[in-house]
């Protein structure tokens, strides 16, 4: 008997009460038909989370800030082993409950439209191009190569068009135009269900154009899995469909809740709202067909990952392979690729170990929760900024090492370091500032924040930045190491270097003590553009993409993104286009050429952008098509190969239709994005080619 009919024949012999029990995230045994218990909700986002000693990898806005999928792919596939490895150790122990399971829901690929929402350290940044490519990656990486026996089960959370605030998340609507909605909050989403195959698609908690996104016919029926085909399993963020009759008073009632959510195709509830389908059913609300659709979903899934019928090629998997050796060196790499040199006067970075004082201040140097970033797990060894920076130094007798932390990390005091006088006798002061994830984070996770998890404003801590200035006035050399998973903005002549390292993982902090001191060079770049300040922002609650994003953004920004230096330089020679012009059906490769011309074997991140000479008003200022990490040796020159189909040139009009009109087209090959106003940070010019659409 073939899956699908061992399927039905399980079904068929259920209760409806039965059936209705599995829809629930905890999903109770059946001991009679040999279903075990199961609890659906388990958390992937930069390691295994919730469920004791695991590795933890950089925050997802770090992991985009490698601008390297092939690592990110190598990431995921080492959180899948530790899963895999923790749910074999758990069914051995009878431990079946929740964070223990398969279903990883994971990742978050929203776009972050505005860096006060607190969760958009959660997500890969503000672009769909690279949010599409990073998220394939961490998929692939989670689900393994085989789409019929899944190591785990990968989620497309929050569909749709959901990035704060927080505290309005369970009565917000948001309103979009179709073409923002098609040309910003779907694309990755599309990537992901039909290039990456994605298992399940987790629904938001807020309307979107008037429908709970979890009962959206829009977005399940007709886009989802009309458009789109998508088999998979579908589910509800955690109590959302409660919030239909609670908050968003579209329904009377939690049975006319659980129908409403059911007919438009969820197949799972997390929370306590499908129970009452019983009820619903008896109320002639929904069928038992539609119940048995949902469920056939769910078991499909159980089965794919070894849960029901044939064991799972996974199944041998041990506890051995958790927070390994292997993957605490991964973990290191991905740090080390992901912190980003901001500014770097003087060629202050890196320092060398001759003889100096070093004062290392600040309420983030030995602060481990600048560490975690949201949704983590615990490794059996942290390593702080501070003790990264000790360990380096601890054979520089040279080097003499002192600590205070100066001012508090979530609010003001009285007296700092400064006006006690230490900073006086340092040759340099490495200054640790910026968040945690108490001042920012998910509602009700963020226990430090103004703002149900996000930020009211995006400058640097008004005390924080009294504190530096104090010790900048003294006349110090600073190298202020910033750690967050938003942008933060800050005056530029504050410190004379600057690294933005965001929540880098359990060896965060020897990452950066790694690149201060120069062992590595930093190749990091920004996922995400760092405005100059709140004032440059857009209302918080406007969906409009206007003004938002490199791609809409007319005015200066503080960083661009795409932005970040390096400790050599590097210089793009040449763009070679294979055709001067393309139809609807062509492609064009591109190869771009690009020199080492410092001192130091390192990575640039190629970064392809397509723009038209004639846009219209409401289209992106440039698109990011194509990026590339290249390793060059000092002094020599790489190509990057590009191919771009025509689909790559495509605007979306404002029916929401993906068109590809005529006319001139620019390429550009840059290692940040195009600005409408010059930026001088130390970017290399840009080089471009012209193309013709027929």
């Amino acid at each position: 008997m073939g899956r699908e009919s061992k399927i039905k024949d399980l079904i068929s012999k259920m209760t409806l009460e039965e059936k209705v029990s599995q829809l629930v995230h905890t999903s109770p045994a059946i001991e009679r038909l040999g279903i075990p218990e199961y609890n659906w909700w388990n958390e992937a986002l930069h390691g295994v989370g919730r469920a004791g000693i695991a590795t933890v990898f950089p925050a997802a806005m770090a992991m985009a800030a490698t601008f390297d999928d092939d690592l990110i792919e190598e990431v995921a596939e080492a959180v899948s082993d530790e899963a895999r490895a923790k749910y074999n150790e758990g069914v051995k122990q009878g431990n079946r409950g929740q964070y223990w399971g398969l279903t990883f829901w994971t990742p978050n690929i929203n776009i972050f439209r505005d860096p006060r929402w607190g969760r958009g350290q959660e997500t890969y940044g503000e672009d769909p191009y690279l949010t599409a490519r990073i998220g394939k990656a961490f998929v692939r990486g989670l689900q393994g190569d085989d789409p019929d026996n899944l190591k785990t089960a990968a989620c497309a959370k929050h569909y749709a068009v959901h990035s704060g605030p927080e505290k309005d998340r369970h009565t917000f609507n948001a309103i979009v135009s179709k073409k923002d909605l098609w040309e910003t909050y779907l694309p990755a989403f599309k990537a992901l269900v039909t290039e990456a195959g994605v298992e399940s698609v987790m629904g938001a908690y807020n309307r979107t154009l008037d429908e709970a996104c979890c009962a959206s016919n829009l977005l399940i029926k007709e886009i989802l899995r009309g458009k789109w085909g998508f088999k998979g399993h579908f589910v509800s963020d955690c109590w959302a469909i409660r919030d239909f009759h609670m908050y968003h008073k579209i329904t009377n009632s939690p049975e006319e809740s659980a129908a409403l959510a059911l007919n438009a195709g969820c197949d799972l509830n997390c929370g306590c709202t499908y129970p009452m389908l019983t009820v619903a059913h008896k109320q002639g609300l929904v069928t038992e067909k539609a119940i048995d659709t949902a469920l056939e979903r769910l078991f499909r899934t159980r089965f794919k990952l070894g849960m029901l019928g044939k064991k799972s090629r996974w199944d041998k998997l041990d506890r051995k392979i958790i927070n390994c050796k292997k993957h605490r060196k991964l973990a290191l790499k991905t740090a080390h690729k992901s912190i980003v040199l901001l500014k770097n006067d003087n060629n202050l970075l890196p320092l060398d170990s001759t003889p100096k004082k070093i004062s290392v201040v600040g309420p983030g140097a030995a602060n481990a929760h600048t560490l975690f970033g949201n949704y983590y797990g615990v490794s059996s060894r942290f390593v702080t900024i501070l003790e990264g920076i000790g360990e380096k130094t601890k054979d520089m007798f040279g080097i003499n090492l002192d600590y205070r932390q100066g001012c508090l990390m979530y609010h003001d005091n009285s007296r700092t370091l400064a006006e006690y006088g230490e900073a006086n006798v340092s040759d340099v002061v490495i200054a640790v500032m910026g968040l945690d994830g108490a001042m920012e984070g998910e509602e009700g996770d963020a226990i430090a924040s103004d703002s149900n998890g996000d930020r009211n404003t995006i400058e640097m801590p008004d005390w924080q930045l009294k504190f530096l200035q104090k010790v900048r006035d003294k006349g110090k050399k600073i190298i202020l190491v910033l750690t967050g998973g938003s942008p933060i903005a800050f005056p530029e002549n504050i410190a004379d270097a600057v690294l933005f390292a965001w929540y880098p993982g359990e060896l965060g902090g020897q990452a950066v003590a790694d690149i201060i001191f120069g062992d590595v060079v930093p190749s990091g770049k920004l996922p995400i553009t760092f405005p100059t300040s709140t004032e440059q922002l857009p209302p918080y609650e406007d969906y409009s993409m206007k003004g938002r994003t490199y791609r809409y953004m007319t005015e200066k920004p503080l960083y661009p993104f795409g932005f970040g230096l390096s400790y050599t330089g590097f210089r793009f020679d040449s763009i070679e286009l294979s055709e001067s012009k393309i139809s609807a059906k062509g492609s064009v490769n591109v190869l771009v050429t690009v020199t080492n011309t410092g001192k130091y074997d390192s990575d640039e991140v190629v970064q392809l952008y397509v723009s038209k000479d004639d846009r219209g008003t409401d289209d992106p200022l440039s698109s990011l098509r194509g990026f590339c990490r290249l390793s060059i040796p000092a002094g020599k020159s790489k190509k990057a190969e590009f191919k771009l189909a025509a689909s790559a040139f495509e605007t979306v009009n404002t029916n929401g239709e993906y068109i590809l009109l005529p006319g001139f087209y620019t390429i550009t090959a840059a290692d940040a994005a195009p600005v409408p106003v010059s930026v001088e940070k130390g970017a290399v010019n840009p080089i471009s080619a012209k193309i013709k659409i027929c």
